[in-house]
């Protein structure tokens, strides 16, 4: 692609040619996700890792959020966490890149949060009605009064 403005070069250089999904490998629910991720048909290459596993410590401990939360990192270096993460995840797909932008946008953006919160702090649950296991301390400790996060 070659850029027609400077503003078009500068998108280009920042576009990630590859996502890395640091997921719960524990969480019944953030597996059924990671396979869910690994069908679909992906504008943006996607790496599956698990949070808890070696190639996570070695490449991103350094990430505070390892292992709490959905964590994307790009090749570029950028790093997205809970909500945002989940946007990403959304933004790399063929079929849900278009919803990406719409959530992401000042109307919808609320009800992302909400949706992406409440899914993540109810995973225990969730995984119980749908027969899926949550051995992750993450699934029984997290809080629905935790204080929310800035995007």
């Amino acid at each position: 692609m070659r850029p027609e403005r400077v503003d078009d070069a500068y998108a280009v250089a920042l576009m990630p040619g590859k996502l890395t999904v640091l997921y719960d490998e524990q969480c019944g629910v953030c597996v059924r996700a990671r396979d869910w991720l690994a069908q679909q048909q992906q504008l943006v290459h996607l790496e599956l890792v698990p949070a808890g596993g070696p190639v996570a410590a070695a490449r991103y401990s350094q990430v505070p959020w390892l292992g709490a939360e959905l964590v994307v990192v790009s090749d570029k270096g950028a790093v997205w966490v809970g909500p945002a993460a989940f946007l990403m995840c959304l933004w790399s797909l063929r079929k849900w890149r278009a919803w990406s932008y719409r959530l992401s946008g000042t109307a919808l953006r609320p009800l992302a949060r909400w949706f992406f919160e409440t899914l993540s702090t109810r995973r225990g649950g969730l995984g119980r009605m749908v027969g899926v296991r949550c051995d992750s301390k993450s699934c029984r400790s997290i809080s629905v009064s935790e204080p929310r996060r800035p995007w």
